[in-house]
């Protein structure tokens, strides 16, 4: 883990792609999953994001998000995280190679990406403010 050079990330601006076990911009840096879980959040996930000059602050590609199942500890990102990392961060390679991504201030935009649909919001069903939802038996 080391930050890339100035000059290095202006040679290749929009080219170099990371991936953050955690929601950014929430819990950059290291230990990301610790601090999440200390913090007490519902949703944990990971991003692929470009790389920047900040510490995991470049403009968002993609992001997936995992619930916090009780009994998690801050090795979460085995279970889940790192097989979404991954699959996630093939989604933007092909996209950047071919020309389907376009950045309007930190914006990414994917072409022909499906359109978000609010009925597939994600709600934690520990949250009191959630509807009532039956798990699968």
């Amino acid at each position: 883990m080391r930050l890339l050079s100035p000059v290095m990330l202006a040679a290749f601006l929009n080219r170099v792609m990371n991936i953050h076990p955690s929601l950014l911009p929430a819990f950059a840096g290291v230990h990301a999953q610790k601090a999440a879980l200390e913090h007490g959040v519902l949703f944990t996930g990971c991003t692929v994001f470009f790389v920047r000059e900040g510490v995991d602050d470049g403009p968002i590609i993609v992001q997936a998000v995992v619930p916090v199942m009780p009994g998690d500890d801050e090795n979460i990102s085995e279970r889940t995280d790192r097989a979404q990392e991954h699959s996630h961060l093939s989604l933007g390679d092909p996209a950047l190679s071919g020309g389907r991504l376009t950045i309007e201030g930190r914006t990414v935009r994917i072409a022909d990406f499906p359109a978000g649909d609010e009925s597939l919001a994600l709600v934690n069903p520990r949250s009191p403010h959630s509807p009532r939802m039956k798990r699968p038996h």
